[in-house]
């Protein structure tokens, strides 16, 4: 049955398998005198847009007036079969001339249609691809099992679906096909399309390639502007943006979170000079934000400004929360929507980065001066600044992945002159040891709220979104010679929880009171001795159990409740793992949670079961006070 809805070729709807017939070799022929080895040869001779997709419809249906469909297109002919690409299409129903995005998920993840769903609703045509083979959809779940009945043919079985087929080739992911991940590697097999070592065996190469194809879907719906496409990932998605968006000049905006930024520090050249981060930046000509949270492992902030750097665009932006490692809360994550209706829809202004000045001067506190761009409205100012920064340098010592995810940002209220609209914050530094790293960030008023689909699918709201100034990164070597003060002595008191001492914790739950902080990892809130005791006083208006956690160790408390204040004080052996097993000591301790459950950890190779502390909670959250030392 042939449904002519499209702009230059024909979709075909189908209820059984499609042909395996192929048409010729999509990529030009491996030449053994000239294998390619750097960007551009790895790209040459490919045509997005040469050959025909071929799309079938799997599923349709509507939701909330909007047309949904798990589609498939045909990427290509890769050693003589046909591989094929699945997603997730949709549109808001009736209209045209709508920009359309791609989005791209991560490791683990799945093609979903709350993303899809999401964007319909603020007037995007999105194509959510399944690299992977994965897919969320009301009827349609291709979960990892479903996958594997797919790689089998097992079309007897009752869950069996049609999905990604990589043919010839594997870039599955989580798990491999053939049980060898070709994304960090540049593997040689049966199963790769060059018999020798080629960027085009590697998996990055052919999943940006098959999201090239992607965008073509894209500028062939009726209801697309052509002109108009976007692109945006999160973690692996995130490298895939960029990779996506430097080598196809169709993308006009990008928004790359927790990746894309920090693929630069591998020992195989080969690899460096091709499928890494820097080649693609360093083509990326669209306006792009990056979403980099500051304790993200993955797109790691000390490499956001060499990325920068590395572009072949002006027109940039970054949103860095702070505490949050490969996750965010709304108004960061808002950051995608707020880009994209500004470059793709040309709605409301997004303004330009802080401009910031770190000043360092002999017997004074480093000052950081912020210039916030005013033409919309501001809503507040936050600096934060760590100590605890660690920059890996290539051929050098692996990147701390722990130092990474839970070094401890202190916020630092700043203060608006009344003259230039400056705002000056002073740093209080533990030491001139240890470096400096520093950035402000912007709280900016949206004139109506933005709902979406999150980095994992959830759906948020915000009223407000963030601008980020670019971090300054200051050596020991740099503090020591300026002669900037040491004005934070060590102290007994972690927190007196009063003020804006919440900017010091952060949290992932969109309901519940509970909350987390990195504050005993830095240095100067470590125990002071081995024999030291943890003590904080905890208040509720009712009878509750709440769960103090460290590091997947924890202790449950029972609250007496009727507002009286309960003061509790901890050893290491009080807090126990699901084995039973106690805290081994305070030293090198990183994340510390209060809240009203929480799952201990399971030691490896331990045969116990997950533990879960605490109970459903009763009444207004609780009141802390003196999170302190007892030495």
């Amino acid at each position: 049955m042939f449904i002519h809805r499209y702009k230059f070729v024909p979709i075909y709807l189908v209820t059984s398998l499609i042909s395996l017939k192929t048409s010729a070799e999509t990529l030009p022929d491996f030449n053994p005198a000239r294998p390619p080895n750097d960007y551009l040869s790895m790209w040459a001779g490919f045509d997005p847009r040469a050959e025909n997709l071929d799309v079938e419809i799997l599923k349709e249906w509507e939701e909330d007036k909007v047309v949904l469909q798990v589609i498939r297109y045909r990427i290509g002919a890769f050693k003589g079969r046909n591989s094929w690409m699945a997603g997730i299409y949709g549109y808001p129903k009736g209209m045209d001339n709508l920009p359309g995005l791609l989005q791209v998920h991560g490791g683990g993840q799945y093609a979903h249609s709350n993303a899809v769903l999401t964007n319909a609703k603020r007037g995007y045509a999105t194509l959510s691809i399944a690299w992977a083979g994965r897919i969320s959809a009301p009827g349609y779940t291709v979960s990892p099992q479903e996958v594997k009945l797919f790689w089998d043919g097992q079309t007897e079985d009752p869950k069996y679906k049609r999905t990604t087929d990589w043919g010839a080739l594997d870039a599955y992911h989580a798990p491999s096909r053939y049980g060898k991940d070709a994304f960090p590697s540049i593997p040689v097999a049966e199963w790769t399309l060059d018999p020798v070592k080629s960027p085009r065996n590697n998996a990055w190469f052919l999943v940006a390639l098959a999201g090239r194809r992607g965008l073509t879907f894209l500028e062939q719906q009726p209801e697309v502007d052509g002109s108009k496409l976007g692109v945006y990932g999160h973690s692996m998605g995130g490298k895939l943006t960029i990779l996506i968006a430097g080598s196809d000049s169709r993308v006009k905006a990008a928004v790359p979170s927790c990746g894309g930024i920090s693929d630069r520090y591998t020992d195989d050249p080969l690899h460096l000079d091709t499928v890494s981060d820097p080649p693609s930046l360093k083509k990326v000509s669209s306006p792009v934000m990056f979403l980099s949270p500051a304790n993200d492992f993955h797109g790691r902030i000390n490499d956001l400004e060499t990325a920068i750097g590395e572009l072949n665009t002006k027109e940039w932006r970054v949103v860095c929360s702070p505490h949050h490692n490969h996750q965010d809360s709304a108004e960061y994550e808002v950051g995608t929507q707020v880009w994209f209706d500004h470059q793709l829809k040309g709605d409301s202004v997004v303004p330009q980065t802080p401009v910031t000045q770190l000043v360092l001067a002999k017997g004074r506190m480093p000052q950081l001066r912020i210039q916030p761009d005013s033409s919309r409205e501001i809503v507040g100012v936050e600096v934060y600044f760590t100590q605890q920064g660690i920059l890996q340098e290539r051929g050098k010592a692996k990147d701390d992945m722990s130092n990474t995810i839970h070094r401890f940002w202190k916020f630092v209220e700043p203060q608006k002159s009344k003259t230039n609209g400056q705002w000056l914050a002073e740093l209080p530094l533990f030491s001139t040891d240890r470096p400096l790293w520093v950035f402000a960030n912007v709280h900016y008023r949206l004139a109506n709220p933005i709902a979406g689909a999150g980095y994992y699918y959830g759906t948020y709201e915000s009223d407000t979104f963030v601008l980020s100034s670019l971090p300054h990164i200051i050596s020991s070597e740099k503090l020591k010679l300026s002669g900037s003060l040491v004005s934070s002595p060590r102290t007994l008191l972690i927190d007196d929880f009063s003020g804006n001492w919440k900017k010091d914790w952060f949290s992932y739950q969109k309901k519940g009171w509970g909350i987390r902080t990195n504050k005993l990892y830095e240095p100067n809130w470590s125990a002071p001795s081995p024999g030291a005791r943890l003590s904080m006083e905890i208040m509720s208006a009712e009878e509750n159990k709440m769960v103090i956690w460290i590091d997947g160790y924890g202790v449950e408390l029972n609250l007496l409740g009727s507002n009286l204040w309960q003061r509790f004080s901890f050893s290491p052996a009080d807090f126990k793992n699901s084995a039973g097993e106690s805290l081994p000591a305070w030293s090198g301790i990183r994340e510390l949670r209060l809240d009203r459950t929480e799952k201990l950890a399971v030691p490896k190779g331990n045969p116990s079961k997950p533990l879960h502390l605490g109970a459903l909670w009763k009444g207004n959250p609780p009141t802390f006070r003196n999170l302190r030392w007892i030495d």
